[in-house]
């Protein structure tokens, strides 16, 4: 949309007032209405950061703060992508003044005594990109807040469907998925607690959920067994990690991708001695680290088929002796902050 004359902000700066007077009554003519003048450097630029203007007809030679400095604040307070049209009216026609300020950002050069018809020409130009500028710049956030609003709906539709996954994984064993959500929960608060940004946290909260994604393709006769399993039955149990992170596989979101690689590495011990790979330390990936702390805690807090809930610090302690040897000492020290942070299962099970 092309604004019209009387829609156009202008600022003249001029520190002569017989110039002053002449651009504006020649503005005026030409249909501006919203005219405003500066007879200082120090104060076109004090205007100009706090009205913006939509044009700038500026003079170069003025006392104390010339043209030249003008233009250079303006190009350093300028947002980035804004475009206002600056049109120097001078008296000096030397190349050196000519290429200065056009380095510095002016738009055109208009010599004085300029002839009235063009200046009004030079500006109504330079006025139509400004809009045409400002139109973009328009359509663009328009486009860019839709591509927002996609992304929102469409990672939204994503946790939904991990949810549902996580559920799907746990529904044999755990009627209410409240292990996979606590472990999302706890997870993401470990990783918080270690420094991660904010989108890693809510990644990990997520994905974390897909932990034993796997136990889909377990007998329930293991699954469920009250007792202690025989290691022919242990190692069935084993291959829900490698299960897991097949299904998982190939994955292109940072969030099936992390989801992956916690089915495959949760149950690695950071001594070496875990499953399914035998990884140690840093090579076992650090969300499969911190789930594992999650993981083992959740399931000493609450009752399972072969085993009564532990006490809250009896877990806690039980995770401290395991630092070093089964879990990540790092992980465990973050574990240790959420839980004197007032972390509590009754919490943890409302959540």
């Amino acid at each position: 949309m092309t604004l019209t004359p009387s829609e156009h902000r202008i600022l003249i700066v001029d520190d002569d007032a017989a110039n002053i007077h002449f651009l504006e009554r020649l503005l005026a003519y030409g249909g501006y209405t919203d005219i405003n003048s500066a007879n200082s450097g120090a104060s076109a630029l004090a205007y100009a950061i706090g009205n913006g203007p939509d044009l700038i007809l500026l003079d170069l030679h003025m006392p104390e703060m010339d043209g030249f400095q003008v233009l250079e604040a303006l190009r350093t307070s300028a947002g980035p992508g804004l475009y206002v049209p600056i049109l120097i009216y001078t008296a000096d026609i030397t190349f050196d003044a000519r290429k200065r300020a056009l380095e510095l950002g002016a738009s055109d050069f208009l010599t004085k005594p300029a002839d009235a018809q063009e200046i009004l020409l030079r500006m109504r130009n330079f006025l139509v990109i400004r809009d045409l500028h400002l139109n973009l710049s328009a359509q663009k956030e328009n486009l860019e807040s839709l591509v927002r609003d996609r992304t929102r709906e469409l990672e939204q539709s994503q946790f939904e469907v991990v949810e549902r996954l996580a559920m799907a994984g746990e529904k044999r064993d755990d009627d209410t998925g409240a292990h996979t959500r606590r472990v999302g929960l706890m997870s993401a608060a470990i990783c918080e607690a270690m420094g991660y940004p904010s989108q890693t946290v809510e990644l990990m909260k997520s994905s974390a959920r897909l932990h034993d994604l796997g136990k889909i393709g377990i007998s329930d006769t293991i699954l469920l067994k009250p007792g202690r399993l025989t290691q022919e039955e242990f190692r069935e149990m084993q291959l829900h990690c490698a299960a897991g992170a097949k299904i998982l596989s190939n994955g292109r979101t940072p969030l099936l991708q992390m989801a992956e690689r916690i089915a495959r590495s949760h149950h690695e011990r950071f001594d070496g001695t875990g499953y399914p790979d035998g990884l140690a330390g840093a090579d076992i990936p650090i969300e499969a680290r911190i789930v594992a702390v999650a993981d083992v805690f959740d399931a000493l807090t609450h009752a399972r088929p072969y085993k009564p809930a532990w006490e809250f610090d009896t877990a806690i302690e039980e995770i401290k002796k395991g630092s070093g040897s089964q879990f990540d000492p790092d992980a465990v020290a973050a574990f240790l902050k959420v839980v004197a942070s007032g972390y509590s299962l009754d919490l943890a099970d409302d959540l």
